[in-house]
């Protein structure tokens, strides 16, 4: 099998594609909509977006364009699998470049931990809406494994759940405040 490159907007109109899909197969399967969950949902649809955009396609720029997410099967393997926690993220060139490494992977997962409670009720509580949020981490590190791009990274993991926990607590101190 060739190796493919997949360019960003492809990756994100897949992405939408299959979103909008399951959103019309729920809708006819209800045989009602309900434009408010709906609504909500966009939320959760958008939040994804952007962690699809930072997590699969590199953050610099290449001659003005963002690099593709390249599928290489001879380069698969070896994986490209960090298990061990802190080992890669002190290999930064630079203090910038790992701060703005740990602060990117908190803030981008931020959101997460804000929006899953608002949309999905059933996530309303702590011991719910974390898991969830560390679950949708790993799916995408587990995801980065065939492109020859990408790694995943059990710092990534840690420093993506802290972003949920971060955002839920921001969640619950508003419910709290709203009374």
């Amino acid at each position: 099998m060739p190796m493919v490159e997949i360019s960003f907007i492809t990756g994100e109109v897949l992405f939408a594609i299959v979103w909008f899909a399951a959103r019309i197969i729920v809708c006819a399967q209800r045989r009602s909509v309900d434009w408010r969950q709906e609504a909500r949902l966009l939320l959760m649809f958008i939040n994804l977006a952007v962690i699809i955009r930072f997590t699969f396609f590199p953050f610099f720029p290449v001659d003005g364009q963002v690099q593709p997410l390249v599928f290489d099967p001879s380069a698969v393997f070896p994986l490209r699998v960090n298990l061990i926690p802190i080992e890669h993220i002190l290999w930064f060139d630079t203090p910038k470049d790992l701060l703005i490494n740990i602060i990117g992977n908190v803030a981008l997962f931020i959101p997460t931990g804000i929006i899953m409670p608002i949309v999905f009720k059933r996530l309303d509580r702590w011991w719910k809406a974390i898991p969830a949020g560390m679950l949708i981490s790993l799916a995408i590190e587990v995801l980065q494994l065939p492109f020859a791009s990408r790694a995943s990274d059990i710092d990534d993991l840690i420093l993506n759940s802290l972003g949920v926990i971060i955002g839920y607590c921001i969640f619950a101190l508003v419910r709290r405040a709203r009374g």
